[in-house]
C-alpha cells in the first residue's frame, strides 16, 4: 500500500494510539489538537504544585491494551498495583463494601437480598456476549437479579445522582460490563486490587508522544479544526489556523456531537444519526485535603443530604504526594439543564467541602489545602438499550473520513485502555478502507 497523508482530530489515548498504528503502518501522520497540551480527558494539569490528572483514573487487572503497550514502550515497571478499600455511605453511616464480609455485615439489606447480589455480580462476571444484554432495560435487568429491596438500597440513587431523566433509558449491557471489570480486578475474593502508573496518566502519554516523533509524525497544539474539507464526496484535508492541510484521510476521535458542524459535507441523514446520540456532562471538584477522608478508595454515596453519587480519595490508591497532602475527587454529573450547571466552579466546591463534615465528623475546614474543579460536556455516552444499532460505524459514508469517540468503548467502561483499544480499531479500519 502507498504511504498516504492521514490527519488525526484529538490528541488523547485514543487519537495518539490511531497516530502509532498508522505510523507502523508506515503512513504520514499529523494529530491536531484544540487544547493547549495533550491528553484530552487523561491531560495533567498543575494543580498546586501537583502534576496530577484533571479527572481520575484507575487500572483494572482486564485492561490488556494497556499492558501490551506498556511493554511496547517499555514502560511495564511503572506500573503499580494497590489493594483498594471500598466504602458505602447509607443514611449518615460509613460501612465497608466491596468483600463478601462486607456484604455479610452490611444491615441495610436481607439475607435473600445479600445472596441475590452476590449472584448478580458473580454472573456478570462469566457473561462473554453482551449483544442480548444490549437490547434489555439495566433497571429491569438489576432489579430482577437482585430485588426491589437490593436496587433501591444499592442503585436506585446512583442512578438518579449520575443519569437524572436518562435513569430508566440505559442498557443492560453497558451497566453489566462495568460490574464485571471492577469484579475481575482482584487480587483473591477478598482484597480489590487496583492499579495506577508512576507519574500518572502523563508517562503513558509522553512515551506513546515521543514515539510518533521519532516514527516522524507530528502533533500541532491549540489547533482547532474549523472544517474537515471535501470535493466530490471524498476528503481532501482540514483547515485549521486559516491553513489548509491536505490529507487522504482524516480520522476524528474528538467528541462525535462535534462532527455534523465539523464536516459539512456528510449526507444530512448520517449527521442527523450521529444528534441522536446523547451525552452527560460532568464537573469534577479536586481537592487537596491535610487527611484523607476514609481509608477508601472509592466511596458510593447513598444519602439524601448528598447530591454526588460518591468521591474517589485518590491517594488511597496511588500515594505519590507529598505527606500531609490527600487528593479526592468528587463528580457532579448532570444533564446541562440542570439548574446547578450554570453555578460558578466556586459554589460546586463549596457543596463538595460542605459534604465532608458528614462523611467524617472529624473534617476541620483547614484541612483544605486547595481547590480546582474541571467541567466536560461529554462525559459519558447514554447508551439505551438497542444502542449497539444506535452507534453510527466508524467509517462514514463521506470517503476518507472516520471518526470515534468514547461511545465507542460500548459496551465496555471508559478507561485509558479502552480508549487505545478504540483507537487501534479506528486505524485498522482505516487500513482496511484504503
Amino acid at each position: 500500500m502507498p504511504t498516504q497523508r492521514h490527519l488525526i482530530i484529538g490528541s488523547g489515548p485514543m487519537g495518539l494510539m490511531a497516530g502509532l498504528e498508522l505510523l507502523k503502518a508506515g503512513h504520514h501522520v499529523e494529530i491536531f489538537e484544540r487544547d493547549d497540551r495533550i491528553g484530552g480527558m487523561s491531560a495533567h494539569f498543575d494543580f498546586d504544585g501537583l502534576h496530577i490528572e484533571r479527572y481520575y483514573h484507575f487500572i483494572c487487572k482486564t485492561d490488556y491494551p494497556l499492558f501490551n503497550l506498556l511493554a511496547e514502550l517499555g514502560l511495564s515497571d511503572r506500573l503499580k498495583w494497590t489493594d483498594t478499600k471500598m466504602g458505602y455511605f447509607v443514611d449518615g453511616q460509613l460501612y465497608d463494601w466491596g468483600n463478601p464480609i462486607a456484604l455479610l455485615r452490611f444491615p441495610k439489606l436481607s439475607l435473600v437480598s445479600k445472596i441475590r447480589y452476590a449472584r448478580h455480580v458473580m454472573h456478570a462476571k462469566g457473561i462473554k456476549d453482551w449483544s442480548e444484554l444490549d437490547k434489555r432495560n439495566a433497571r429491569e435487568w438489576i432489579q430482577g437479579w437482585v430485588g426491589k429491596q437490593a436496587w433501591d438500597v444499592m442503585w436506585e440513587r446512583a442512578f438518579r445522582l449520575k443519569f437524572f431523566e436518562y435513569t430508566d433509558q440505559l442498557s443492560a449491557s453497558w451497566i453489566g460490563t462495568r460490574i464485571k471489570r471492577i469484579a475481575l480486578s482482584r487480587r483473591n475474593l477478598f482484597n480489590e486490587s487496583l492499579g495506577y502508573l508512576e507519574g500518572g496518566s502523563a508517562t503513558l502519554l509522553s512515551a506513546m508522544v515521543a514515539e510518533i516523533e521519532r516514527r516522524g509524525g507530528r502533533i500541532h497544539l491549540s489547533a482547532p479544526i474549523e472544517e474537515v474539507c471535501a470535493q466530490d464526496g471524498k476528503v481532501t484535508g482540514v483547515r485549521a489556523g486559516g491553513d489548509f492541510h491536505p490529507a487522504d484521510a482524516v480520522l476524528s476521535t474528538a467528541p462525535i456531537q462535534y462532527v455534523p458542524g465539523m464536516v459539512p459535507a456528510l449526507p444530512a441523514d448520517f449527521a442527523e444519526r450521529i444528534r441522536r446520540i446523547e451525552n452527560i456532562p460532568v464537573a469534577c471538584v479536586i481537592l487537596k485535603l491535610r487527611q484523607p477522608i476514609s481509608r477508601n478508595f472509592w466511596m458510593n454515596i447513598s444519602d439524601p443530604a448528598i447530591e454526588i453519587p460518591g468521591v474517589i480519595e485518590y491517594t488511597n490508591l496511588n500515594p505519590g504526594t507529598r505527606e500531609g497532602e490527600h487528593i479526592l475527587y468528587a463528580p457532579f454529573y448532570m444533564p446541562k439543564t440542570h439548574p446547578k450547571w450554570t453555578r460558578p466552579n466556586s459554589e460546586l466546591i463549596e457543596e463538595v467541602i460542605g459534604y465532608l463534615g458528614r462523611l467524617n465528623p472529624a473534617f476541620h475546614r483547614d484541612w483544605v489545602l486547595a481547590t480546582h474543579c474541571h467541567r466536560y460536556e461529554f462525559a459519558q455516552t447514554i447508551c439505551p438499550p438497542g444502542f449497539q444499532e444506535m452507534l453510527p460505524p466508524m467509517r462514514t459514508p463521506l470517503d476518507g473520513f472516520y471518526m470515534a469517540d468514547t461511545a465507542y468503548y460500548y459496551p465496555e467502561d471508559r478507561s485509558i485502555s479502552e480508549s487505545l483499544a478504540v483507537g487501534q480499531r479506528l486505524a485498522h479500519t482505516t487500513r482496511a478502507a484504503a
